[in-house]
Formats: structure tokens, sequence, C-alpha cells
């Protein structure tokens, strides 16, 4: 029997790595894949649904339905477009089903995921940082098995295999993005090429934007709290610029695992595909007489805010993380636009919690998601209309 898939954001980075695996692990010959999204990336998303053999495609830009159609003309593929159509595309029995759509607008399918597959492949942490309750309640209501893609919550994911019970601390680490050395006066001048130059990891614009900030890092601190319930002051972030120790955690009794692999999404991915098992992935073997240090730094929550507002976040409660996010997107908009500076995306997002703080701690996502999507167009009209010093 082949395994039913589903792969939203397959345009993306980790949707690229997600198909690179399922292709170099049989394609079609094992995996009955049901469908594929993407956004703009048409010809890609085309390609990727006659190499993988997809019943369907979907794009979430509704203006680019007939650029698919004729794409996949003449192939048999089912296509749709628009928010509603990934919506009920994602409402299909699944055996796995990878959510690697980036930001909210990844929240409504992951949902309905969480409802229909079987295991649900979780790379849009801003699903767990913005409806974390609602998301973890409705996987157990309907037996839905959560895998953790980012390679951080993986690495945690695979230590805690060895109990989980009596962990003391959660260590995220970060790379520390391509200003981890530059000063506030520099990265206060830091342009959009800049921060898109990550140094170890190959993703796209908005993520590397966002490690270069570290909010990437500040929305994995949510998302661990979230995960693996601990208390928010068991969370620490460690900067370690190899990139090779990806995440650890340390039992009340002073051991500490940590999970290691060289800087390479299929890792992550494959461990969530193959689960319990674990196949022979493509990724490089670490060479330790080679790598020959690793090298770890306390984070400057001075340069990089993103952190500290992540604990306001968690000691906060309630929606604070949806408004946290959004704000987050809409800082990140206007800064890809040029509307801000570098430096202005913090001040914006910090602006926007003060402002929603009372409306985001009296609310829970397990109020619903109405309530969530209210929080979250409220928390984008008070960025959007934040204006610098």
């Amino acid at each position: 029997m082949r395994r039913s898939v589903g792969i939203f954001g397959s345009t993306g980075s980790i949707g690229q790595n997600t198909v690179d695996l399922l292709q170099r692990q049989g394609g079609a010959e094992v995996y009955d894949v049901r469908v594929v999204t993407g956004a703009r990336n048409i010809a890609l998303l085309a390609e990727q649904a006659k190499t993988l053999q997809s019943d369907m495609a979907v794009t979430a830009e509704e203006s680019l339905l007939d650029d698919l159609r004729a794409a996949l003309s003449g192939t048999g593929i089912e296509v749709a477009a628009g928010s509603e159509a990934l919506r009920a595309a994602a409402a299909q029995p699944l055996d796995w089903g990878m959510s690697a759509i980036v930001g909210a607008a990844g929240l409504v399918p992951t949902l309905e995921m969480a409802r229909h597959a079987k295991t649900l492949a979780l790379a849009n942490k801003e699903s767990l940082v913005c409806a974390g309750e609602l998301l973890q309640d409705t996987c157990a209501r309907h037996g839905c098995r959560l895998i953790p893609v980012d390679s951080e919550h993986s690495a945690i994911f695979q230590a805690m295999q060895g109990g989980s019970a009596d962990i003391s601390r959660i260590l995220l680490t970060a790379s520390g993005g391509p200003f981890r050395d530059w000063t506030l006066e520099q990265m206060r001048e830091a342009t959009l090429a800049q921060a898109v130059a990550h140094p170890n990891w190959d993703m796209g614009q908005r993520i590397s934007i966002d490690s270069a900030t570290m909010f990437n890092k500040a929305l994995e601190v949510i998302e661990a709290q979230q995960l693996f319930d601990v208390e928010a002051g068991a969370i620490e972030v460690v900067v370690h610029p190899q990139s090779i120790i990806h995440s650890m955690i340390e039992y009340h009794d002073g051991a500490i695992l940590a999970q290691m692999g060289a800087p390479d999404m299929r890792g992550a991915i494959g461990f969530a595909l193959n689960w319990p098992e674990r196949r022979d992935l493509p990724v490089d073997r670490l060479d330790f007489a080679a790598l020959s240090r690793l090298d770890f730094a306390a984070p400057d929550e001075a340069r990089f805010p993103a952190l500290r507002l992540a604990k306001q976040v968690l000691e906060a409660g309630g929606l604070s993380g949806a408004v946290f996010n959004a704000a987050k997107e809409a800082a990140l908009d206007r800064f890809i636009t040029g509307d801000i500076g570098f430096l202005d995306m913090a001040a914006l997002v910090e602006y926007t919690l003060d402002k929603l703080h009372l409306e985001a701690s009296a609310a829970n996502s397990l109020d619903g998601l109405d309530r969530v999507l209210e929080i979250d167009r409220n928390a984008r009209r008070t960025g959007m209309d934040w204006q610098p010093a």
C-alpha cells in the first residue's frame, strides 16, 4: 500500500527538500501524492505535480489559476486556487501531511490537516505560536500525531526519546545569522540583500530575514513551550555559529543530550517522513577531526530584542503569540518594501504588543479560529500604522 501524502508549501525551501526526499525514496511508486501547493512559482509547482504524479495542484494565488491550468494541461492533474481551495485540499484523509506554508497563512490548512491526517509534519511554526492550544487540542481529538520539522524542535523531539519527565532545561541553538558580530550602528544600516545572506542555511527570503533579526528564534522559543509543555524559564537560547548541534535537553541530574548533524533540513524532514524508522538520508556525515571545534555564546538581547519580546509573550499568555507573529509579519513586509529600517522591525513589534496587550492576554486560541484571526487582523493593522520616531 502506498502512503497518501500532501505537501502544503511544496515550492518553498522545506517543500522542495520534501519533494527531493520523496523522489529519492521511491517517488510515485511508494507515495500516493494527493496534493502539492504553492504560491507564485507556477512553473515549479507544475513540475513537482508532474514529477510526483500528484492528484491535485493548488496555488494560493487565485489570479494564477489559468497559468497553473495551462502548465498542467493534458496531464489529468486537478488544479485549484485560493485560500478556500487550500483549506479543502487539506480536508482530505492523508497518511502524512507536510505543513510548510510560511507564516500565518499556513494556520488554516494546518488545522485542517490536524483533523484529517494521521501524521502532521509541522514546519509552520506560526500555527503553534498563534494557536498552540487549538492545534494541540485538534490533534488530540482526531488522533493526529504531530512531529516537528524545525531542525531545533526535531532535535529536541529526538533527544526526548530517552524520556521527557525529568527535563530541567531546553537549549535552543541559534546560528546568530549574518549579523551576529555586527554593532547596532552597522545593523541600523543593514540592507535587504545583507539580511537574506544566511551563513549556514539555504532558506527563503522571509525566513532568512527572520533569522537575521532572530525573530525566527523568538518564534521557536514560543513554539518549544507549546510543543513540549515546559515552563518558559526552562527554555534558553545559545548562539552556536556552526549549526552542528541543532538543540539540546538537560535533565535534572545534569546530563545533557544533544542532537547533531550537518546543517541540512533533509535530516529533520526525513526523520518526520520515516518516523518511527530511521532510513538512509542524503545528508553529509560529520567529520569531527575536520570540524575540530564547536563554539557557543550567549545571545545579545540588546542587539536582538526579539528574544526579549518572546519572553514577554510567554509571560503574557493568551493570544499574545498571535499578536507577536502578525506584527512581525507586518514589520517584515515593510522592511522588504523599504518602508522601515532593519532595527525598526523590533520596535514595531514591541509597540504592537504593548498596544494590544489587554486584548491578547484576555483571549485564548481555544476560543476558536475566528478569534485568532481577529487578533491577527488587529495586530497587522496596528503594525502597519506604526511610524518610526
